[in-house]
């Protein structure tokens, strides 16, 4: 089972610089150009499945504005 992972983006602290975007190893994130943060940007989000959750998006934003949450994969119990 592949790791999952997707990220939260504070809206009020992104300022659209991209540096998340070109980060991103899976190339999963591009900034929403449909919508505007309440400071006018264009604020990062997931556009495609494939996120594995490594947080290099939230190192690299020099606002802290992403939260990366990782799924955690379930053991499974060895049956005797």
């Amino acid at each position: 089972m592949p790791i999952r992972g997707r990220i939260e983006v504070n809206q009020l602290h992104c300022k659209g610089c991209e540096l998340c975007v070109m980060a991103c190893p899976q190339d999963v994130m591009a900034l929403d150009m449909e919508h505007l943060t309440p400071k006018g940007y264009h604020p990062a989000q997931l556009v495609a499945e494939g996120c594995t959750g490594c947080a290099i998006c939230a190192i690299v934003c020099p606002d802290a504005a992403i939260t990366v949450y990782r799924e955690t994969p379930q053991k499974t119990r060895a049956t005797a």
